[in-house]
């Protein structure tokens, strides 16, 4: 991933760790969320081409 994405992730991840009450021990599960809701945010970004995919 690029950093851009990689910063972005990050600072979701960090969003939906603090909302469940920051429990230890799961960054993992908090940073494949994170990067799902971004994938699936991107699908439907009207801004979205081939070029950006």
């Amino acid at each position: 991933m690029n950093r851009r994405i990689d910063e972005a992730v990050a600072v979701r991840a960090y969003q939906l760790w603090e909302q469940a009450g920051m429990p230890k021990g799961r960054d993992e599960e908090f940073w494949q969320l994170a990067e799902q809701e971004l994938r699936n945010e991107d699908k439907s970004s009207p801004l979205r081409t081939p070029d950006t995919l």
